[in-house]
């Protein structure tokens, strides 16, 4: 008989809520922990697509030329916090590493089944429940200013093609009859069709906490300040609200993650993406779906305004948000959708938690109890709730029915 533990999850954004639900649909008592509640981080901020296509890695071979190459164009939907490089190096040189001859086919390797059925895992989370209707099926465009530019993206077309991604080309005029929304600069659209995004990534994680606490579970807003080890094993998670005795951990606090595994002294080079969004509420127009717009940022139509979200900026988590991923964001949004008009635009500011080699963490760390749930960089809403499957399987004994070393929880040990 599989034994029912005593489990605590730290953090309740997409990753650590989907291992909270079907750790406790497994039978064990389950105490789901977060300093600012549900899904207040990344899992609020993301651009809400479930990228099943996203297997491309960011750090291509190519990640050091074209990183220069963004960094000297105002344009480009990268920037630089200058005065935290000499922090950021070794990790910018590992990225950079890990991009170069067979890795950036480990990494897409590893990428693909952590996200191709992303949204049948987030039906499969929420079947029966009320976070259901949150799950759209969609079509997905990439829009591009003519077909030389979609050209240019053949490397990474390449890689989607051969994992079964066939875009349908679109161009010239047949683009404003695909969606009249679009500017005139657009010229071409790569659509892939049946796909999926989230209508409202805030709400549907204060509705999966309500899920999770429906089902038995128990969430707490607390500030974990350590762990304590008995004999190398987890004993108990400490908070400003109290001590919580546990059997096993699950650590799925996001880019929060790092500093609480400093306490047990293991060193995990993860490094903030600071990511940026605008939403627009009460928008003139929206788009027929969702919209990856190459190389700069992602559109996604939800039921309560238009989120465009993307941009990169590496830096650290003490500073404030920048003007300038702001306004690249809305020149583009111009050129895009030149009639749009809208009532008020939020901005928002985040961090994605990224490794050098773009793929999360996933499983125990070493034979303490604690199992690593984080690292997921772009694809957090995409591959969380197969991420907590996996977790959740691993500490009831079970073995998920895949190569799971590629997230290897101790890789950089």
């Amino acid at each position: 008989m599989e034994q029912h533990k005593k489990i605590v999850v730290i953090g309740a954004g997409i990753c650590g809520l989907s291992a909270a639900i079907w750790l406790r649909r497994a039978g064990h008592q389950v105490t789901l922990l977060d300093k600012e509640g549900p899904g207040a981080g990344a899992s609020f901020g993301n651009a809400g697509l479930l990228a099943q296509w996203a297997i491309v890695p960011v750090n291509t071979p190519d990640i050091l030329r074209t990183g220069l190459k963004y960094l000297a164009d105002p344009n480009s939907p990268l920037f630089m916090q200058w005065s935290h490089l000499p922090r950021l190096a070794p990790w910018l040189l590992a990225y950079v590493r890990h991009g170069r001859g067979a890795g950036a086919q480990r990494m897409t390797d590893g990428l693909l089944p952590l996200v191709s059925d992303s949204v049948e895992q987030h039906r499969a989370l929420t079947r029966g429940t009320s976070a259901e209707p949150f799950i759209a099926t969609s079509d997905l465009a990439y829009v591009y200013t003519d077909r030389a530019a979609f050209d240019r993206d053949a490397y990474g077309w390449a890689i989607k093609r051969a994992a079964g991604y066939i875009p349908e080309l679109i161009e010239g005029d047949a683009v404003r009859e695909f969606d009249p929304m679009l500017g005139p600069d657009m010229q071409c659209l790569a659509v892939l069709r049946d796909h999926g995004h989230i209508t409202n990534p805030g709400a549907y994680m204060q509705v999966l906490a309500r899920v999770f606490e429906e089902e038995g579970g128990t969430l707490r807003r607390a500030t974990v300040e350590d762990i304590t080890l008995a004999q190398g094993r987890i004993a108990s998670v400490e908070t400003d609200e109290g001590s919580f005795p546990c059997d096993a951990c699950v650590m799925a606090a996001g880019i929060w993650s790092k500093p609480l595994l400093k306490k047990l002294g293991i060193k995990v080079p993860l490094e903030p993406e600071r990511g940026y969004h605008l939403h627009f509420s009460k928008p003139s127009q929206m788009p027929r779906c969702p919209m990856m717009i190459a190389g700069k940022f992602a559109v996604n139509p939800m039921e309560h305004g238009l989120r465009c979200a993307g941009t990169v900026e590496l830096g650290g988590i003490t500073k404030g948000p920048s003007r300038a991923p702001f306004r690249l964001i809305r020149r583009h949004v111009g050129k895009l959708f030149p009639n749009l008009t809208y009532e008020s635009a939020e901005e928002w500011m985040g961090f994605r938690p990224s490794t050098p080699d773009s793929l999360p963490l996933v499983g125990e760390i070493g034979s303490t109890g604690v199992h690593a749930a984080f690292g997921h960089q772009h694809v957090g809403l995409t591959g969380g709730p197969r991420t907590g499957r996996w977790v959740a399987d691993l500490i009831s004994g079970r073995h998920p029915n895949i190569d799971l070393a590629p997230y290897d929880a101790n890789r950089f040990s």
